[in-house]
């Protein structure tokens, strides 16, 4: 059983800052992908970003880019995500997800984890 444990959201102003972590019960961590999705109006989850397992490769959604940074400690087992210059279209429910896959070309698909967290309400006013 592998969970995950997200903290850090809250209501920021626009062009603020928030810093998400993640945590991972479980002790094969490092070998597991990682990455954030957020939860869209209509309930769909929305690819954010991505990281391998020792964090040498990450992958971002274009609204993500240049804003955002996905990072990883595995030693505490805890996925990272800095989140500066946020905008109002950013408000949703975060929420981290892992995968014991290795294809790094699919993790924009949400289908490629097996595991998820609760999320994290993120809220930022314009």
């Amino acid at each position: 059983q592998v969970l995950l444990e997200e903290a850090g959201g809250g209501l920021v102003q626009a062009g603020g800052s928030l810093r998400l972590s993640c945590a991972i019960a479980e002790r094969t961590v490092g070998r597991k992908v990682a990455a954030w999705f957020r939860r869209t109006p209509d309930n769909e989850r929305e690819f954010v970003a991505a990281i391998n397992g020792n964090g040498d490769h990450t992958n971002y959604a274009d609204s993500a880019k240049g804003r955002f940074t996905i990072s990883r400690d595995n030693a505490k087992n805890t996925i990272y995500l800095q989140m500066d210059s946020l905008k109002p279209e950013d408000t949703a429910v975060y929420i981290c997800a892992a995968s014991e896959r290795r294809n790094f070309g699919l993790v924009i698909h949400k289908d490629f984890y097996g595991y998820w967290g609760q999320g994290t309400q993120v809220t930022v006013s314009s």
